[in-house]
C-alpha cells in the first residue's frame, strides 16, 4: 500500500460528530486484527487498522481524549477518542510518532479491506471468512 499515491483527502470522525479529522495521504499499511483487543476496542469480530504518516493527519473540529494501556510486549498504545461518545479514532501520538493508526471504523468511507493483511487469525471467530488470497498471520506478523 505504501506505493499507492494519495487521492483526494480521505474524511473521518466519531460518531456522535463532534470530532472531525481529515488524512491527505496514501494509507502505509491496512491490517484486519482478530485478536481480543481488536474486538473489545471495535465492539466487533475484528478490528480494521489503517496506518498513516502522523504528519498527513489533520484535525478539523472537536477535541479528544487520550487513554494509553500497557502491551505485553512491554510498550504502551496511546489512544484518542471522542470525549463525548467515546469512539476511538486513532492509537499513537501524531506529535510525538511518525505513523498513526487510523481505526477503519471511523473513517467516513469504507475502506477497500481486499488487499489487507489479516493478522492473529488464530483468533479468529468462528464463520469469520479469510479471504485465501489475503497475506495471513496467526499472531503478530514478523
Amino acid at each position: 500500500m505504501g506505493a499507492s499515491t494519495a487521492g483526494p483527502p480521505l474524511t473521518g470522525g466519531c460518531q456522535c460528530g463532534q470530532v472531525r479529522y481529515e488524512l491527505t495521504g496514501a494509507p502505509l499499511g491496512l491490517y484486519v486484527c482478530h485478536c481480543r483487543e481488536c474486538r473489545k476496542q471495535s465492539a466487533s469480530a475484528f478490528g480494521i487498522s489503517a496506518f498513516f504518516r502522523s504528519a498527513d493527519l489533520r484535525l478539523l473540529g472537536g477535541t479528544l481524549s487520550r487513554w494509553s494501556r500497557p502491551t505485553k510486549s512491554g510498550w504502551a498504545i496511546v489512544s484518542f477518542f471522542c470525549p463525548n461518545c467515546g469512539s476511538r479514532l486513532w492509537d499513537g501520538d501524531k506529535d510525538r510518532e511518525d505513523e498513526i493508526c487510523i481505526k477503519g471504523g471511523s473513517l467516513d468511507e469504507p475502506l477497500d479491506l481486499s488487499e489487507a493483511v489479516h493478522i492473529w487469525t488464530s483468533r479468529a471467530l468462528p464463520g469469520v471468512i479469510i479471504p485465501g488470497h489475503a497475506r495471513q498471520w496467526p499472531e503478530d506478523p514478523d
